[in-house]
């Protein structure tokens, strides 16, 4: 292909560029970006549930093995927000725990397949379910509050989890 050939081509797409950046209401194709649930013909049809397998309380464990897989699970969550505040949480909190408390944050941070709910619930942006509402709840919302303004910006550094408890 000859430069000459190449060159009213080449016009012809830094006219159309041109276009788009003078005004993007001359562009050639009306085009909008709709995210799932922003559209008002969005059957939402297409969703796939996925059946997650009921919660089980594990009493086979030992309530040094349950602390150390709370803490661990704390901390690995599927959002951000819920890494710091559990962390965070999960730090302060879980040595102090009895068994009770425990099972019941084990079910809090495990049966809910979202974390957003966990998130929300916390924060008192949704009411939780019945099930959820419980002593656990109460301190982990307490923390939540931040009443002492702590700086919590990131998940505590991995050194927590080999000092002893006090």
């Amino acid at each position: 292909m000859s430069v000459v050939a190449v060159l009213p081509a080449l016009a012809r797409m830094l006219a159309v560029s041109r276009r788009h950046l003078v005004s993007p209401s001359l562009s050639m194709t009306p085009f909008r970006c709709f995210y799932r649930g922003d559209s008002p013909t969005d059957s939402q049809k297409d969703l796939i549930e996925i059946p997650l397998p009921p919660w089980q309380e594990r009493t086979d464990e030992s309530i040094e093995t349950k602390r150390a897989r709370l803490l661990y699970e704390s901390r690995k969550r599927g959002m951000l927000e819920n890494c710091i505040l559990l962390s965070l949480f999960a730090k302060e909190h879980l040595h102090h725990m009895t068994e009770k408390q425990l099972n019941l944050y084990d079910r809090l941070i495990n049966e809910p397949s979202n974390d957003w709910d966990i998130y929300y619930w916390a924060t008192e942006a949704k009411p939780a379910p019945e099930i959820f509402e419980n002593e656990v709840m109460a301190l982990l919302r307490d923390f939540a509050k931040n009443k002492n303004r702590e700086q919590r910006l990131r998940a505590p550094d991995l050194e927590y989890l080999f000092e002893k408890p006090h």
